[in-house]
């Protein structure tokens, strides 16, 4: 496999405290790999998703993702590099209200004036079922509905990597299992994704991998790539008890 993302000794420290912080973190992540990372509120996970994705910088370490280490790059070129590499999936959707969900969808795609972006677009809703609420706007769409076309945001522009922060939780059940499900999909067709959760079961419902992130350090890293997916692994990380 190929190495995408390497963290080496990172520390993260906000002014003013140390809450959310990252202490000394090493971790790396192969291209093709869906990982969840799993930690309660305020455990780092956040943290750790903003440093890959170049939306902040560590305090020490070095943070490369494809190659790049990003703490050689200036604001221009971390805003370059999330464009051109990266596509974010968020628990609040952040759909324009005034846009229609198919110009929501292009809006990276004109910030990096690829052509054919509405083709391309149109594809995508299709793609991931909602191509009949192009031109909607996001106030007439479910919250499932609004996922998707945040999703179909997030693939305009073929990222190298897919970060999902929480991407389930301001939804019910039923649009949160099909949004997993999506993610799925997305995996098993190539995409390398990096999933957020506080949830045991969320993150082992179809991730490849869950790494455990608590009081900013990393506390376990269990792979579920067996056929069975590593069933004593999935136990473990739900804190359940085997039945006998």
């Amino acid at each position: 496999m190929t190495e995408l993302v390497r963290l080496t000794d990172v520390i993260k420290v906000y002014q003013g405290g140390i809450t959310g912080a990252l202490n000394g973190v090493s971790l790396s992540i192969d291209q093709g790999e869906f990982t969840a990372v799993m930690g309660p509120s305020g455990s780092g996970k956040s943290t750790l998703l903003n440093l890959i994705a170049g939306l902040d910088r560590p305090t020490s370490g070095d943070v490369v993702v494809g190659g790049t280490n990003l703490g050689g790059l200036g604001e221009a070129g971390l805003a370059r590099f999330r464009r051109d590499h990266v596509g974010f999936v968020f628990q609040f959707f952040h759909l324009l209200p005034n846009l229609t969900a198919l110009e929501n969808v292009l809006i990276p795609a004109q910030l990096k004036g690829r052509e054919n972006a509405d083709a391309r677009g149109r594809k995508l809703l299709e793609r991931l079922g909602i191509a009949d609420v192009a031109g909607r706007y996001p106030a007439r769409l479910s919250g499932g509905q609004q996922q998707r076309v945040a999703i179909a945001r997030a693939l305009i522009n073929n990222p190298t990597l897919l970060l999902a922060d929480e991407p389930t939780g301001a939804l019910d059940t039923h649009s949160g299992e099909q949004v997993m499900d999506l993610l799925a999909q997305l995996h098993r067709d190539g995409q390398t994704i990096l999933l957020v959760t506080h949830d045991a079961k969320l993150a082992t419902r179809q991730a490849s991998r869950v790494v455990s992130v608590m009081d900013g350090k990393i506390v376990d890293d269990a792979r579920l790539e067996t056929k069975e997916r590593a069933t004593s692994e999935v136990v473990r990380i739900r804190g359940e008890e085997t039945s006998r």
